[in-house]
């Protein structure tokens, strides 16, 4: 069985990091828990619980940007009203996470952490151009996602650094918005593919602006730059959307596992684009 080191605030988690480099930072679990049951008994490094860090939780409105705290749970975030208001994509995305139980446990924090390609609230922080915001001796930083996250499992986070906060930008609204999670049963299924789109018509039915993002289909969340920047401007007519199908198609790079082909997976992720910039007609 792991120690469990129990800081109640943030110094004293990076002061005890620093004394135990290998401790494994807890807020949910609902990740770690099930990567240390496949250890060796006697094996598991210290538990470093985040869970009486206050500061490290909660939901405020700053002058540029919204800042929701890393220990903050997916079942908060549901309900906080300037989730809803500035960033309501990630509330949607959070409702198709596990059951009530996990996500009252689960925390944004270490779904950024995990750094799985499937993490259901990484596509919309792509899309809102988040930040994150990590604490150590030495002071805090903030890296843009994209640079975050590196690959399955791998992050930016160095040793002696907690996540503390994401840092979601303020922005116009966007009066287009998806997200879709597609997995082999109805519910509390980790994604086959899912896709979070944003968009934004011009007066003249072309497309003034239009951001998307594919998980489960490439190392990290997929985005192409270069088929928002050809789609804006664009009127939605069938020419775009069979050229959207065709760089689509091109830009995912999937892989075979149990839960799905590399080839389904692929016509997911085109299809569900295309319906997005279909409906936008509507």
């Amino acid at each position: 069985m792991s120690a469990v080191l129990t800081p109640t605030t943030l110094d004293q988690a990076l002061m005890l990091l620093a004394e135990h480099p290998d401790a494994l930072p807890l807020a949910g679990g609902t990740d770690l828990l099930v990567r240390l049951r496949g250890m060796v008994p006697g094996s598991t490094p210290p538990l470093l619980s985040l869970a009486r860090l206050e500061e490290l939780r909660g939901i405020t409105l700053e002058d540029a940007f919204l800042s929701i705290g890393a220990a903050t749970s997916f079942s908060r975030i549901i309900d906080d009203p300037l989730i809803n208001r500035h960033a309501p994509l990630l509330a949607r995305a959070a409702r198709t996470i596990g059951g009530p139980a996990i996500r009252n446990m689960a925390t944004i924090g270490g779904n950024v952490r995990t750094g799985s390609p499937a993490g259901d609230s990484l596509p919309p922080l792509y899309l809102y151009g988040a930040g994150i915001e990590m604490a150590s001796p030495a002071g805090r930083r903030v890296v843009p996602i994209g640079d975050f996250l590196l690959g399955p499992g791998r992050t930016a986070l160095q040793e002696g650094e907690v996540i503390t906060r994401i840092l979601v930008p303020r922005a116009a609204p966007f009066s287009h918005a998806c997200f879709e999670k597609i997995g082999r049963r109805r519910a509390l299924a980790i994604s086959v593919v899912s896709f979070a789109a944003l968009a934004r018509l011009s007066e003249d039915g072309t497309i003034a602006a239009i951001r998307m993002a594919w998980g489960s289909v490439g190392p990290t969340v997929v985005r192409l730059p270069a088929l928002e920047a050809e789609l804006t401007g664009a009127p939605v007519d069938r020419a775009a959307i069979e050229h959207l199908r065709n760089m689509v198609r091109r830009g995912v790079s999937p892989i075979d596992d149990l839960r799905a082909s590399a080839e389904y997976r692929r016509l997911v992720a085109v299809n569900l684009a295309a319906r997005f910039v279909e409906e936008l007609r509507g």
